[in-house]
């Protein structure tokens, strides 16, 4: 009984299989739909290759009712992971020739889909059922036309029966994908590479929405580090595709296509012809699973909505600007560490590096930056560029600036329009945090902190500069203000009440043993303390995302409907929304702080450890 391949879905993956199959001689159908459909059955499949183009004469059809079943045939399920519930209904229960079965009853089904849930659908309804993870680089944007650029190996599978175990017809299978130069390994935990290769493809979305950057490689970091925590609530324990299969992979190489511009992922694909995307069951299916388990997860969420709003808009692949990156993942620009600062300052686009040495009772930030700095960092004084006029006792010792005065001063120190910022300080970012918050605030989004400050640069080797900056050239940068929320003490005191407010100073200062700067000791009533240095490692680098995460859900933070924080005078509180915003948390600034709310005497302050 020979065996013939229905390969139902006709994009990028299922073509090339399709194509590759028919080219090894083995019989094949390729079921296609839509403008796809229409293409193949005007003319031959057109695959693209670096060897050149040619026509593949693979024999076509539109769906079941066009395809006679027969005992050998195997379906192959290659369409987008979202259409799988539908297509195998549509399949399942189709006659099979020679007997009264069906198809779910003795044809078996190979998924191909990304995500973890294509199996378990399939498996609802089929008795056999093998899931594959494939790794190709094809490509398909227009009609009748696929891209193949992998060579001389086309793809790579790895393939297991759902959901373990291997038969004689699997090796078979196994054994007609290398022919079609897939090169195919048998595994028995099929579960754990398809959770695996979810790991490696969890930042499709962020191809498909934005241009290639460190900022998105951030990005694509958090929601694998997300992803892994999801994992271990759920008791997942994910593999590599590839890993411990024997297969080599040194002929699986992406090549150029003569007269061909390369595409990017799946994702970026489907943005890219205006079709429906699959995130639902990649970063939804990590959002699934946190749901699940408890286990929150902000960045992946929030990447989800964005695409399905951009596909809404109808933006380009790849079109998004590095801002609108920073809006839905905030924490995926707000440190960066000294090794890759290294990198960036020797690159072409350069960041502008701020040492804003500050601290209390400290007034010699000038003098300390003069005896060593990041070279080229321009010195930035906290106390009269970062903050207003101190006239009012009730605006804090610290008011917001201008953004008239923000903008004059970010010009003095070199700053134009679209420059990268990083700003550090020789405590842990306790001082930076504020030029970090000011800038975003004022509409500035490109800016981040070092972490670990001037103490994680000096360890990396580093080198410093003595002496002072010569003045830079006047910057052109456009500053304004509203960029992040603010609160006043009327915000605060509602938020104490209706969500949860941050006290970020000290806990001695909370609950008012010791007051050394302003006017009356305690704490807004009911703000929660949450010490701004609980933030940092021992080594003055600010926790990892789980960690702050796990500090801040502990605090009230994962539930509450806003959050907001303050500490004495806006200068730490900037440090706390840093950590906040590593933790996928959005936070809103009590500006004035607890040196506003003590200077009014009609503002009651609570003492004590509780709220």
């Amino acid at each position: 009984m020979s065996t013939r391949y229905i390969v139902i879905g006709a994009g990028a993956i299922g073509a090339t299989l399709a194509a590759e199959l028919h080219t090894a001689g083995i019989e094949t159908v390729l079921v296609a739909r839509g403008a796809q459909l229409d293409a193949l059955r005007a003319g031959p499949l057109r695959q693209v290759r670096p060897e050149g183009e040619r026509l593949v004469d693979v024999a076509v059809a539109g769906g079941p009712d066009e395809v006679d079943l027969r005992p050998g045939d195997v379906l192959v399920l290659a369409s987008k992971s979202q259409d799988t519930d539908p297509t195998l209904a549509e399949w399942a229960w189709q006659p099979v020739a020679g007997g009264p079965d069906s198809a779910a009853e003795v044809l078996p089904v190979v998924t191909l889909q990304n995500g973890l849930d294509s199996e378990r659908i399939a498996v609802r309804r089929f008795a056999t059922v093998y899931g594959a993870v494939i790794l190709s680089p094809a490509g398909y944007l227009t009609p009748g036309e696929v891209l193949s650029p992998a060579a001389p190996t086309v793809g790579v599978v790895t393939i297991g029966r759902f959901p373990e175990g291997r038969d004689e017809r699997l090796d078979a299978i196994a054994a007609d994908l290398n022919a079609a130069r897939h090169l195919t390994a048998v595994v028995d935990d099929i579960p754990r590479r398809k959770a695996g290769k979810l790991l490696m493809i969890i930042g499709n979305a962020l191809d498909a929405l934005y241009p290639a950057s460190p900022d998105r490689e951030r990005a694509v970091r958090l929601l694998r580090d997300e992803a892994l925590d999801v994992y271990a609530a759920a008791g997942v324990e994910p593999v590599s595709p590839t890993s411990d299969t024997g297969l080599d992979l040194s002929t699986f190489r992406r090549q150029e296509l003569p007269g061909r511009t390369a595409t990017g992922m799946s994702t970026w694909q489907s943005v890219q012809r205006g079709g429906a995307v699959e995130t639902d069951f990649l970063n939804g299916e990590i959002s699934l699973l946190g749901r699940l388990h408890g286990v929150p997860t902000p960045h992946n969420d929030a990447v989800t909505a964005r695409v399905h709003r951009a596909v809404r808009e109808g933006a380009a692949a790849g079109s998004l600007p590095a801002e609108d990156l920073h809006a839905t993942l905030p924490s995926a620009a707000v440190l960066v560490g000294a090794a890759a600062l290294a990198d960036e300052l020797a690159g072409p686009r350069p960041p502008l590096l701020l040492d804003v040495r500050w601290a209390l009772g400290d007034p010699h930030g000038r003098a300390h930056h003069a005896e060593g700095h990041l070279p080229g960092a321009v010195y930035v004084d906290l106390d009269t560029e970062l903050a207003g006029a101190h006239t009012d006792p009730t605006a804090g010792r610290h008011p917001l600036p201008e953004p008239a005065d923000l903008q004059a001063a970010a010009r003095r120190w070199g700053l134009t329009t679209g420059r990268p910022v990083v700003a550090y300080d020789a405590s842990g970012g306790l001082a930076a945090a504020r030029a970090w918050w000011l800038l975003r605030w004022a509409g500035h989004a490109d800016v981040r902190l070092l972490d670990g400050g001037l103490a994680a640069w000096t360890a990396s080797g580093g080198a410093l500069e003595s002496g002072p900056v010569p003045a830079p050239p006047a910057g052109d940068v456009e500053l304004t203000s509203g960029a992040l929320p603010v609160l006043d003490a009327d915000g605060a005191a509602d938020l104490a009440v209706k969500g949860l407010l941050l006290d970020a100073r000290a806990g001695e200062r909370y609950r008012g043993e010791v007051e050394p700067v302003d006017p009356r000791a305690g704490h807004v009533p009911g703000a929660v303390s949450a010490p701004t240095g609980e933030n940092l490692d021992a080594d003055g680098r600010f926790r990892s995302a789980a960690a702050l995460r796990s500090r801040f859900a502990a605090l009230g933070a994962q539930d509450a409907p806003e959050v907001g924080v303050y500490c004495g005078s806006g200068v730490t509180a900037a440090h706390q929304i840093a950590a906040l915003a590593v933790a996928g948390i959005p936070a809103a600034l009590f500006a004035g702080s607890w040196s506003a709310w003590s200077s009014d005497p009609d503002r009651p302050a609570a003492t004590g450890g509780t709220p």
